[in-house]
């Protein structure tokens, strides 16, 4: 497995390690914290796998918190038009 590391994305620094689920312990994620959020939150947005290098994990941390960062610029989707499970159209036959 691959030690905790830090890397830099543009004028960002992110800081991984891998831990492991309190619960189960069986499990370990990649956890990640940015130098420049003020609130000092961390994010685990995917498992540890053995075949993780230290490329592969920067490559899925930058895109998962540039996507993130996306989605947070975005207005927000007011309740009543959020998308809504409907039901599939029925279908008839006429004998």
């Amino acid at each position: 497995m691959i030690e905790s590391f830090e890397f830099a994305h543009g004028d960002i620094t992110f800081s991984c390690c891998i831990e492991e689920t309190r619960a189960t312990r069986s499990e370990a994620w990649w956890w990640f914290s940015v130098s420049s959020e003020r609130r000092g939150g961390r994010y685990a947005p995917f498992r540890a796998e053995p075949n993780d290098t230290r490329d592969s994990v920067q490559l899925r941390v930058s895109a998962y918190y540039d996507d993130m960062i996306t989605r947070r610029s975005l207005p927000p989707t007011p309740y009543w038009q959020r998308a809504r499970t409907t039901p599939a159209a029925a279908t008839t036959t006429i004998e």
